[in-house]
């Protein structure tokens, strides 16, 4: 890599995204942002890229998402997670090649960089039997792009469909049986390959990365939690783990535990700086005293946590606490996109239905979840997520020229509330061009788009009776979520429904 400069752009400089109050020239050198000057100050040293009428920006950082998901995008709504999510994580798998996992995770990046995302991360399912070759495949798509990514393999030793209470009582004995005799890769095996990944494939040393991913707290025995903990410390990487998405899971870890799972994650002593659990909709004031204290951060997912009727997170009693918080898509099985802009959007306008207008949480506050708090949660936070002199060149464009910004009066505002990726112009990665003028720079995104498409439709038979299966275990679900519906929970747990 060169020299590149980016001439005479309107920019949002520094951890807090001020826009500059004059046009800038920003030079890049190899990986790394080397100067940002007044516009036209010195000529262009190097490739000179135009930038008037151009806002540039840190890239967006999505925290989370489920490649495994983006076959199923668009296949079921109206219903909660627990009634939803065995569809996409199938007892049975569904016959995939390598080829097949490619093309979806090279989908997932498509989608993210035309939505000015730079920095994604990739909780992959490889269960019940692992397959080496499908995680080489999604690791190689993600190189072939030009993203940025980490990529976690889900780990758990606890089935899916036994990670909620009254499973003994609710389900038919015969499919109980047939479930738990599925064949599945022996835990331990997990474990030794995820050792591997972190040797070899480390984020710092690596553009696509390998992250600790525990799928969460109901769904791992406490050896195992505390295994993928102590894998993560050792090689001091990223980790994240779902935690009191829904209601169902608060009462979950009352009924398993005598507590909440927060508070049974830091009983563990599991809870720590660059970890991250992802959702925490369903919060107390003690267990946000509690992340605060062990600095581990809260993922914010609104617009799937809004699709599948999680709630909505305390947001304001979260920054006002100290914790800090990201962004995330989540998978397109539960939301159909992972377009940051419109995660942004939803991050600003959600938390508006909470408290009295003095205390929303607004547009400056997403952005800064969207890039600084991304970075920090990852451990990247004197890196990435800001312009700036010294850090990675993860940067963005925006054409000021179009609807989203005319009039322009406050771009940071117009970016979170009216930008949709139309006006995405440029994305840079690690000071690399990966789009320009509307195309990618290493990949031709329309024969993958439509070998995507001829691959769905190949395999929509196994997805349609893998859904027939599924189902079968629905009734017992509903009596489940029913039954966990009535049981209370602490009386100052933040208000996350409308109905509860």
């Amino acid at each position: 890599m060169g020299r590149m400069v980016l001439t005479n752009a309107l920019a949002l400089l520094g951890p807090t995204a001020e826009r500059s109050p004059t046009p800038v020239d920003i030079v890049i050198e190899g990986r790394h942002i080397a100067a940002i000057r007044p516009a036209g100050t010195e000529p262009p040293d190097g490739d000179t890229v135009d930038c008037r009428n151009r806002l540039v920006t840190p890239g967006l950082i999505n925290g989370h998402q489920h490649s495994h998901e983006y076959y199923y995008k668009g296949r079921t709504d109206n219903l909660p997670l627990e009634l939803w999510m065995n569809y996409v994580r199938p007892l049975k798998p569904i016959p995939l090649t390598a080829r097949q996992v490619y093309l979806r995770s090279m989908a997932a990046a498509i989608e993210s960089i035309r939505s000015g995302t730079t920095t994604l991360c990739d909780d992959m399912n490889v269960s019940p039997v692992l397959q080496l070759d499908h995680v080489d495949a999604a690791f190689q798509a993600y190189e072939d792009s030009g993203l940025r990514c980490l990529v976690g393999i889900t780990l758990f030793d606890r089935p899916f469909f036994r990670a909620v209470p009254f499973v003994e009582e609710e389900f038919p004995p015969e499919l109980l049986r047939e479930y738990d005799g599925a064949g599945q890769t022996p835990p331990a095996e997990m474990l030794a390959f995820a050792e591997e990944l972190a040797r070899r494939r480390h984020p710092r040393d690596h553009r696509v990365g390998f992250m600790a991913t525990p799928s969460a707290p109901q769904r791992c025995t406490p050896d195992f939690l505390m295994a993928v903990r102590d894998m993560a410390s050792r090689h001091d990487l990223p980790l994240m783990i779902h935690a009191q998405e829904t209601r169902l899971q608060v009462v979950t870890g009352q009924l398993w535990h005598g507590k909440t799972m927060i508070e049974y994650l830091d009983e563990l002593g599991f809870l720590a700086a660059k970890t991250q659990l992802i959702h925490a909709v369903w919060l107390t004031p003690r267990e946000i005293e509690i992340l605060a204290r062990t600095g581990t951060s809260v993922q914010h997912n609104p617009t799937s946590n809004l699709k599948l009727g999680s709630g909505i997170a305390p947001l304001r009693a979260l920054l006002d606490a100290g914790v800090n918080v990201s962004l995330g898509s989540d998978g397109c099985g539960s939301i159909e996109t992972l377009n940051m802009q419109l995660v942004l959007m939803a991050a600003a306008l959600v938390q508006k239905l909470r408290g009295e207008h003095t205390s929303w949480t607004g547009a400056r506050e997403a952005f800064a979840a969207g890039t600084m708090g991304g970075a920090r949660a990852l451990g990247f936070g004197a890196e990435l997520g800001a312009i700036e002199v010294g850090r990675i060149a993860d940067l963005v464009t925006y054409r000021l020229d179009r609807v989203p910004f005319v009039p322009l009066n406050d771009p940071l505002r117009q970016l979170v509330y009216a930008e949709t990726g139309s006006g995405v112009d440029t994305v840079i990665v690690d000071g690399e061009i990966i789009f320009a003028d509307g195309r990618f720079t290493r990949i031709d995104e329309d024969a993958i788009l439509a070998e995507l498409a001829e691959e769905h439709a190949r395999l929509e038979p196994f997805l349609a009776a893998s859904e027939r299966d599924t189902a079968r275990m629905l009734p017992a679900y509903e009596r489940i979520h029913r039954r966990c519906l009535g049981h209370p929970i602490a009386a100052d747990t933040y208000r996350a429904r409308f109905d509860d």
